[in-house]
């Protein structure tokens, strides 16, 4: 075991107790009191909360104010934070997150149920590549300093832009940096995918009045049209999912007439074709026409 994991499990141990002697952590880890020692001046300098106890029971101890007060969480409590946090850590910026499910774990019984419930997500390559952009635009927000970056639009038009990092926001399967562009005097939402060469400047700011109500502006939805559609049984699922029961209706033996809500553009025409022959829009009439205008443009490609 190096430095760097001694220091995380001796951590770890005086979350989950109250105070352990030099001798003990000396033995559990095959290293001499001295080293245990400096282990105890690192952390300290390190701002971990650390305090000696002398006497006959002495040894180390944690603040309580650095620990989660457990008689506000039950074990199903910390166990359920346990597993959404472990769901989520491919996702999520991956060192402070495995720092919180230590600190967790070592508060839940090691007897309790674990892993009753799992999630899974894509471990997209793509994903791993944006990290750094994440952890950028992390520091960013915390120390309230311009970031500049290229920024390639859907139309791969690509522009400079300068703002005033607010908020990460990961929304399906993708991850988005919302600010206010000095550019474009206002708030927008840039997809993490498409900037490029990305720089934290020196310049601080202070946060904007009424910036609620510009993220509300800028977070402006398309209007919604009710699309009514015949669909495969092996379909339904994914339909119940995202719309739930009510919008499935029986049609015959063969399909089922589900009633959504999808805008009538792009969006909504990509998201109805990715069910390709298992979908059959029939409703409204001036929405068939736009998707099948869609579909043979798409088909025009390979012609």
């Amino acid at each position: 075991m190096d430095k760097v994991e001694r220091l995380i499990s001796i951590i770890m141990i005086l979350l989950k107790k109250e105070i352990v002697s030099a001798s003990e952590f000396a033995q559990l880890f095959n290293v001499s009191k001295r080293t245990i020692l400096r282990d105890m001046e690192t952390l300290s300098l390190s701002n971990i909360p650390i305090y000696a106890v002398n006497g006959v029971h002495g040894g180390y101890g944690i603040l309580d104010e650095y620990k989660v007060d457990k008689r506000l969480l039950s074990s199903s409590d910390l166990e359920n934070i346990l597993t959404a946090l472990s769901g989520l850590e491919k996702i999520l910026i991956s060192e402070e997150v495995e720092m919180t499910i230590k600190k967790i774990e070592a508060m839940v019984s090691p007897w309790s149920l674990k892993h009753s419930v799992r999630l899974s997500f894509y471990d997209w390559e793509g994903r791993s590549e944006i990290l750094e952009i994440l952890r950028s635009c992390q520091e960013a927000i915390l120390k309230r300093r311009l970031v500049s970056f290229d920024y390639t639009d859907k139309h791969g038009n690509v522009t400079k832009r300068t703002i005033e990092p607010y908020q990460l926001h990961f929304s399906e399967t993708s991850w988005y940096l919302n600010g206010f562009c000095l550019q474009r005097m206002g708030y927008r939402a840039f997809k993490l995918s498409r900037i490029d060469h990305l720089n934290m400047k020196g310049q601080t700011f202070s946060p904007r009045d009424g910036l609620l109500e510009q993220e509300q502006q800028a977070s402006y939805q398309p209007e919604l049209v009710a699309v009514k559609a015949l669909i495969a049984p092996g379909i339904k699922d994914q339909f119940i999912e995202r719309y739930g029961r009510k919008s499935i209706e029986f049609y015959s033996s063969e399909l089922f007439l589900a009633t959504i809500y999808v805008p009538q553009n792009s969006i909504g025409f990509r998201f109805l074709a990715s069910f390709g022959t298992n979908l059959e829009v029939i409703e409204p009439g001036s929405y068939v026409q736009d998707f099948r205008k869609y579909l043979l443009e798409m088909v025009g490609k390979y012609s």
